[in-house]
């Protein structure tokens, strides 16, 4: 009987191996094949030669040795990207326990029952104490998976999980990204401080001769007010760079999940080593890399799969109840020939008439549609942010040129004015104005320094660089990969035909 039992098991199973998802095949990209061009664009190298980001680790990247130490806190410590490393353990569990749903639940128990009868419902001599011992193993309300109903469930939790992992990516190169940039506006924040500083100490030393002239009449009240003014002004960009410099390193105290040595902080800009030059290549097609592109197409799969699971719901479900085992009135023969027992209780279930089934196969066709525009809508943002740092990397050297340029410029007519005004051939107006705007161009040489090195970040995140961590996380990652084939081998074994 256990022979059959087990055969009966097996041919079932085997005979379960369908599924009705629709077949996937990749969407057509919505986006040109190749990257803009222009007079913003810079010439791409060939192929050959192109740095894939996504296989770029964040350490060879970023050369910097104390940025990479703040980068490892942030990585170790950060509480947003441990609720997305949590977030892929619950989709894992998630997905065992809907993969298990496909094997039958066995359970063994005894039993000890007593009755006592009343004399008037036995015949004479009878006993009225009834004592049964039983054992037994079984199955209970097993689902067998005919049409792929439980397999495209267990298919489209895989999806949800392979989609977990890939948020974790994204999620840390959302984190780098932030790490880094917060560090740069340290950086350019101190700059300008330490230009707020020198400034203010030019003012005073200006303020100081014209004092001087004053006292001696050699200027009116008004350029003595004047400087003041600028003396004051300065002293105010002094405090708002100290504020926004204070701030910036709140900001990176919480990405890096705990407070940044001092050590770590860069002094200015050029106290950041230059970071590693990549290159998108030709074809947009390296989009399709990115985790966020990637979380979008499991989606995608996982509508798919969803909708597998609505057509299986329009077919029968049949479920299987087995048990064997021994039963008798004395527990000492409780195993002896003759005390077997066995049920074997299967049973079809076929829908009629349910409205609900018909509802919730039109949902999963519509979510189908909601997750390929998603999909599509992804890549469409990808190539939008692409192509900005594209954009901006093709002219930013040539503004920073142009800057430095009017800022030398400047340097030369603040100068000349200043000597003009002091051999008193100009009046102390055209020493202002000289000033305003060589402290203008000075701030936006700073600025736009700031911006190549942020766009140099962006440029990397946006390729889908800095998604992988340390050895630790590509082990972590081969792990799963093993696991995952190991679970497609019992599958296979167990008669399943993926499609």
């Amino acid at each position: 009987m256990k022979r059959i039992l087990f055969l009966i098991l097996i041919i079932t199973v085997c005979l379960s191996g369908c599924t009705m998802i629709p077949k996937y095949s990749r969407p057509e990209s919505p986006v040109p094949e190749r990257w803009p061009s222009g007079s913003a664009y810079q010439q791409m190298p060939p192929a050959p030669k192109v740095l894939d980001a996504t296989q770029l680790k964040w350490r060879e990247f970023f050369a910097d040795q104390k940025l990479q130490q703040i980068i490892a806190m942030a990585l170790d410590n950060n509480r947003d990207l441990r609720l997305a490393a949590l977030n892929v353990e619950k989709a894992r569990a998630l997905y065992g326990v809907q993969r298990a749903k496909l094997f039958p639940v066995v359970n063994a128990g005894a039993g000890l029952d007593k009755e006592q009868y009343s004399s008037d419902f036995i015949s004479s001599g009878a006993p009225r104490r009834v004592d049964q011992y039983s054992v037994n193993l079984g199955i209970t309300s097993w689902e067998i998976d005919f049409f792929g109903r439980i397999r495209s469930l267990k298919k489209q939790a895989l999806e949800e999980y392979l989609g977990t992992q890939e948020a974790r990516r994204s999620a840390q190169i959302t984190l780098v990204l932030e790490v880094v940039r917060t560090y740069l506006m340290i950086a350019a924040d101190r700059e300008n401080l330490e230009l707020g500083r020198s400034t203010l100490k030019a003012q005073e030393d200006a303020y100081s001769i014209v004092s001087r002239k004053y006292k001696i009449n050699l200027v009116n009240e008004i350029d003595l007010e004047r400087a003041q003014t600028q003396v004051d002004t300065a002293w105010g960009d002094v405090v708002l760079y100290t504020q926004q410099a204070a701030q910036d390193e709140n900001a990176l105290n919480l990405l890096a999940g705990s407070p940044v040595p001092e050590d770590l902080l860069p002094l200015n800009l050029a106290s950041i080593s230059p970071f590693m030059d990549i290159s998108p290549g030709l074809s947009s097609e390296v989009l399709l890399k990115r985790p966020d592109i990637i979380l979008a197409e499991h989606q995608l799969k996982g509508a798919y799969a969803n909708i597998g699971a609505a057509r299986a719901a329009f077919f029968p479900s049949i479920s299987l109840t087995t048990t064997f085992g021994s039963a008798s009135n004395e527990f000492s023969g409780l195993f002896k020939a003759g005390k077997g027992t066995w049920t074997y209780a299967p049973q079809v279930v076929m829908p009629i008439f349910d409205a609900r089934t018909w509802a919730a196969y039109r949902v999963s066709k519509a979510d189908r549609k909601i997750a390929l525009a998603q999909y599509e809508k992804v890549i469409q943002t990808a190539f939008r942010e692409v192509s900005d740092v594209l954009a901006v990397r093709g002219t930013v050297d040539q503004q920073i040129s142009l800057q430095q340029s009017i800022v030398d410029s400047a340097q030369k007519v603040y100068l000349l004015s200043s000597k003009r005004y002091a051999n008193g051939i100009d009046s102390y107006l055209s020493v202002l104005d000289a000033q305003r705007s060589l402290y203008s161009a000075q701030q936006g040489l700073i600025s736009l320094k700031l911006s190549k090195f942020v766009n140099e970040v962006k440029a990397y995140a946006v390729l889908g660089g800095g998604g992988f961590n340390e050895a630790d996380e590509q082990m972590s990652d081969s792990r799963d990969l093993f696991e995952e084939n190991v679970l497609s081998l019992l599958d296979l074994k167990l008669g399943k035909s993926r499609r």
